[in-house]
């Protein structure tokens, strides 16, 4: 009898964790998933991307030195009504790039290269960081393209005044350091080449940013690497923007607070909110 409750005690275990990891959603490997990972032809290079669910599009871009793992909180809940297109923008992630010059603008005519080589007449744009500016240097250059975008965390100028002073001087203190040292390996050039994009760009007027017409949800945290007068700026001066400062916020606004960005930007492209 004591053999068969332990028996029992045993396979009802068995079952338990059994049972428990069949209802358990598998981890994605977003950024790494060659079931939705792809690479297209896009200006010279080969870009990454991969896309989930089904919909109108949504096009994530992420930040300086980031991937599309980066999207890990956002790809999941976008994907139940959107057809996500999750990037890796040039010389990131898997999108390799040999050149030596790499520009703001060019990352986002990359960016609609690849919606025309997918097909795509418009999308909706998620940037974060670096990536928030491509969404609107995106809109600037081609307005055709994108229905509304979400920028989070971006910058238009590269100084104190449109990076917290700590930040620049972090930069500052890396470019002093670094600049003279040798390079020799591909990877210790890209991260170079990564670093001096933030370092000398964006150079965007708030003037030039009269030309975007879609509605632009402007984003930052309370306690962003951006201040909040900068993204101000940046709000006040696009036609059709709004201004979303998360409280409690760092720079990873769609991380740190994951839940609200997502409901907040699918009301705004909805059009339910703002």
């Amino acid at each position: 009898m004591k053999k068969l409750t332990i028996l029992t005690t045993l396979l009802c275990a068995f079952l338990s964790g059994y049972a428990q990891k069949k209802n358990q959603s598998p981890k994605i490997p977003y950024g790494n998933n060659p079931a939705a990972g792809k690479y297209y032809d896009i200006r010279g290079i080969k870009m990454y991307c991969e896309v989930y669910g089904q919909g109108q599009p949504v096009l994530l871009t992420h930040g300086n030195g980031g991937s599309i793992s980066a999207f890990s909180k956002t790809i999941p809940y976008f994907a139940k009504k959107y057809k996500v297109i999750a990037v890796d923008s040039r010389a990131h992630g898997k999108s390799t790039d040999t050149r030596d010059s790499l520009s703001f603008e060019m990352m986002a005519d990359d960016l609609s290269a690849l919606l025309d080589a997918m097909h795509i007449k418009k999308s909706y744009v998620i940037g974060w960081s670096d990536g928030g500016i491509n969404a609107i240097v995106m809109a600037m250059r081609h307005p055709e393209k994108v229905i509304k975008f979400a920028s989070t965390g971006a910058n238009l100028w590269p100084d104190s005044t449109a990076l917290t002073p700590d930040t620049w001087k972090d930069m500052r203190k890396t470019y002093l350091a670094d600049k003279d040292k040798p390079r020799t390996t591909a990877k210790e050039k890209n991260d170079w080449k990564i670093f001096m994009l933030d370092w000398l760009q964006p150079n965007i007027k708030l003037s030039a940013l009269k030309v975007i017409q879609c509605p632009a949800l402007i984003i930052c945290g309370d306690r962003d690497l951006i201040p909040v007068e900068h993204t101000n700026q940046i709000f006040q001066n696009i036609k059709q923007g709004y201004l979303w400062v998360v409280p409690h916020s760092g720079h990873a606004t769609l991380i740190e607070h994951s839940d609200d960005f997502n409901k907040k930007v699918d009301s705004f492209f909805s059009g339910t909110s703002f």
